[in-house]
């Protein structure tokens, strides 16, 4: 499953440059598909959204960082852990219930994401 950031977040930033899918942002910060991944041109994400991957999208949230769960592989094929959640000082990193994942369908997000 993803990962999301709770509302206790304190804004420290801390999670954002660990994420190998660039799936993490600042809060009231358009996100883009294309950022930190090999998409380009128009692509269906995971979730079925249609996107321009070059093409800003509007924030899911405006308060504190967040997690863009078509982005979100767990750090699976990456990492033993998610980052975000091994390096979050306040532990607001937690599985997101409402997309869940099984390993293969993570790896296979992380092929769609990369071009591998």
């Amino acid at each position: 499953m993803a990962i999301r950031i709770t509302d206790e977040c304190i804004n420290c930033g801390a999670c954002e440059p660990e994420c190998p899918n660039n799936a993490i942002y600042e809060g009231a910060v358009d996100w883009k598909a294309s950022d930190g991944t090999a998409l380009k041109g128009r692509v269906v994400m995971k979730s079925g959204l249609t996107v321009d991957a070059d093409a800003p999208q509007e924030p899911v949230s405006d308060d504190v960082y967040f997690i863009v769960a078509d982005k979100c592989t767990e750090c699976i094929g990456f990492h033993e852990e998610p980052q975000c959640a091994a390096v979050c000082p306040v532990d607001c990193c937690i599985p997101d219930e409402d997309h869940v994942e099984s390993e293969e369908s993570l790896l296979a997000k992380k092929e769609f994401l990369h071009g591998e």
